[in-house]
């Protein structure tokens, strides 16, 4: 049986395309309702064109492959996720303990009474946990993969980094919406979120391979990181310092782990190390 080809450049062409549309859509709608709508879809887009990618494939491998991602309960280390969970917790407080030098507040360290945004009259905090569960079905069920298969994990996480915060820029248009917050308070606060999304996605990289590929884990991971970014009452300027926390936690996880990021092993062969560690369960 030939090997599966992943075709990332098809993948990224298709999500960009149908997401920016749905999304247009929603930025010029009047209708909140309407509105509401386009911007779902946009936001299924990455989910729904892995899922069919996958199911329309002629490859077992692959289909087996997004099953145990999804539902594969033994891929998850307790220890890794809690450790992710703990750094991200860290790097929000230090931020904030920053911020303190800059003329910000330490009441920061605390839980802001709502969100920081709410799209065309939509529960903000549903917003956030669907777009957990609906990005990683879709980044962590093909798009990351399809990357990795021709390159290192460092490598993979340079280029999805650049193409998951280019993948945002119509939000930034949308009344309501979170960027569309940022770009009103200024042009430096929507470039910063340009900036942190990079160096993120160095660290849920770290997170899905160090569990191995598990798509349960990443999720978890995303609801935390929106958790933090929303209900802790950081302010603007201290998300700007965040983004330079990030990336020095970014650095020091890449360096931690230079085998893990730098290793080659896995290139042409992400199905069949999924299918030998399947077997060896």
């Amino acid at each position: 049986m030939n090997q599966y080809q992943y075709r990332p450049i098809r993948f990224y062409l298709i999500v960009f395309g149908l997401t920016w549309a749905f999304w247009t859509a929603a930025a010029v709608c009047k209708d909140n309702q309407a509105a509401m709508t386009w911007m779902f879809l946009g936001l299924c887009v990455p989910a729904g064109t892995a899922v069919l990618t996958v199911l329309l494939s002629k490859s077992k491998a692959l289909k087996s492959d997004l099953k145990q991602k999804l539902i594969g309960f033994y891929r998850v280390h307790p220890a890794n996720l809690f450790s992710a969970f703990t750094l991200f917790a860290c790097i929000v407080a230090v931020s904030i303990l920053l911020s303190v030098f800059f003329g910000q507040s330490l009441d920061q360290f605390s839980f802001a009474e709502g969100f920081s945004f709410s799209i065309k009259g939509s529960s903000a905090l549903l917003t956030i946990l669907l777009a957990s569960v609906i990005e990683e079905l879709g980044w962590r069920g093909y798009g990351e993969d399809a990357i990795a298969q021709y390159g290192s994990w460092f490598w993979e996480s340079v280029l999805f980094g650049f193409i998951w915060s280019a993948w945002h820029i119509p939000l930034f248009f949308i009344e309501g919406s979170y960027q569309a917050g940022l770009l009103q308070l200024g042009t430096g606060y929507a470039v910063n979120f340009f900036i942190s999304v990079i160096p993120l996605g160095f660290i849920t990289t770290w997170v899905y391979v160090k569990n191995n590929r598990s798509m349960m884990a990443s999720i978890f991971f995303h609801i935390v990181v929106n958790f933090f970014q929303e209900k802790i009452a950081m302010t603007p300027q201290t998300k700007c310092i965040e983004t330079i926390v990030i990336t020095a936690a970014a650095v020091g996880i890449v360096l931690a782990n230079k085998e893990m990021f730098f290793e080659t092993d896995h290139v042409g062969r992400i199905l069949e190390i999924n299918n030998e560690n399947t077997a060896d369960r």
